[in-house]
């Protein structure tokens, strides 16, 4: 796809909040979501963060918000964020800091880019993030069509997950993309590499990282019965995860 199509995709001007305390760093960031045709505002830590987010009529579409921050960090603004709102959230962390990049995706994080990182990852991030965040009637979905399994179901062309009770589940972005890699290969065994790939996470990344650990433990707590009836995805120690239930489309 041209990136002129991949434009048309997205709103031209979708709003990003860049969170970042660093100048240089900020300028930069910003520059390069201007050349890829993003409205951008900047913060230099909490406090205006939280002035862009209250002012109504600039509400951003993605928030890029680093962990490093003075004052509240990055992550406690985050806590504070998905109290209020489902807007999708980039993480920027230090190389190396895997704690920080769990715990950013056990709070609610949708992704998260390692410092330095390479221009075109960045701008790639961004629009994936968009791309999922998406309503349905702006972004087609091919593959368009409800999938039921245990009593849930989910309608991919709305991106809609309802229990078996008729009640709507938020989902993330990256928790979407986990939950229909488990759809699309239903009482398969997937490997960590297999779901790193499929759901989007980061490429080349450790197998034994723990970001896809986190995620399926997010996963689970959204859709996994409270009782004790048998869980719905599966451990399989040494070789990854598997959905046990039957999918059918509905």
């Amino acid at each position: 796809m041209s990136d002129t199509a991949e434009r048309r995709l997205l709103d031209p001007e979708a709003h990003i909040l860049i969170v970042e305390d660093d100048g240089e760093m900020r300028s930069l960031v910003a520059r390069l979501l201007r050349e890829a045709a993003f409205r951008v505002s900047a913060a230099r830590d909490g406090r205006e963060m939280w002035e862009v987010l209250d002012n109504a009529a600039g509400q951003p579409d993605l928030v890029l918000l680093d962990v490093m921050l003075p004052g509240a960090s990055g992550l406690d603004l985050l806590r504070r964020l998905r109290e209020r709102s489902r807007v999708p959230v980039l993480m920027l962390t230090a190389r190396g800091e895997e704690m920080d990049r769990v715990l950013g995706l056990e709070l609610g994080a949708d992704d998260y880019v390692a410092k330095p990182f390479a221009p075109r990852e960045l701008v790639a991030r961004v629009r994936a993030l968009l791309r999922r965040a998406a309503p349905a009637d702006a972004q087609p979905d091919p593959r368009s069509r409800r999938l039921a399994f245990a009593g849930w179901v989910l309608d991919t062309a709305r991106r809609e997950l309802t229990s078996p009770e008729g009640v709507a589940v938020d989902l993330s972005g990256a928790e979407y993309d986990l939950l229909m890699a488990f759809l699309e290969h239903p009482q398969r065994v997937l490997s960590r590499e297999q779901l790193l790939e499929v759901a989007k996470r980061r490429v080349g990344a450790d197998p034994f990282d723990r970001t896809v650990d986190v995620q399926v433990s997010r996963l689970r707590r959204k859709i996994e019965p409270e009782d004790d009836s048998p869980p719905l995805i599966k451990t399989v120690r040494g070789a990854g995860y598997v959905l046990v239930a039957d999918v059918t489309r509905a």
